[in-house]
């Protein structure tokens, strides 16, 4: 499909319900697992990356020891803004944003973008 210069169009709210349905799609064997984590919709990510996608920030289930406590959540962040300008369709949106909640709970339970990346979740 030629780019036609129009970015899809899709509101933050239909943007957040793809994002809670991915988080849904994650096997309840892990998401009970997931501890101490938030996940956030922005518009935009940082100007410095502006084609990332999704942020994981805080400290992996794998690095957590007994000083982990009373801590502030993790946060997940996934971008809408760039994940609409990438992708020609709803499917594409839906597909990507599948992946990169997937990509970014990964980080979260210590798994790196090396081996994200060899499972086909880059």
């Amino acid at each position: 499909m030629p780019d036609n210069g129009l970015v899809l169009e899709m509101t933050r709210e239909e943007f957040e319900e793809l994002v809670a349905e991915a988080l849904d799609r994650i096997p309840p064997e892990l998401t009970r697992l997931m501890d101490n984590v938030a996940v956030f919709v922005e518009d935009e990510p940082p100007a410095e990356d502006p084609e990332l996608l999704g942020l994981y920030e805080g400290t992996p289930l794998t690095d957590r020891g007994e000083w982990y406590a009373g801590v502030l959540p993790d946060r997940i962040t996934i971008y809408r803004g760039p994940t609409l300008r990438m992708c020609d369709t709803r499917e594409d949106v839906v597909a990507e944003t599948e992946v990169t909640v997937v990509h970014e709970v990964a980080h979260h339970f210590g798994i790196d973008d090396a081996r994200l990346h060899a499972l086909g979740y880059g």
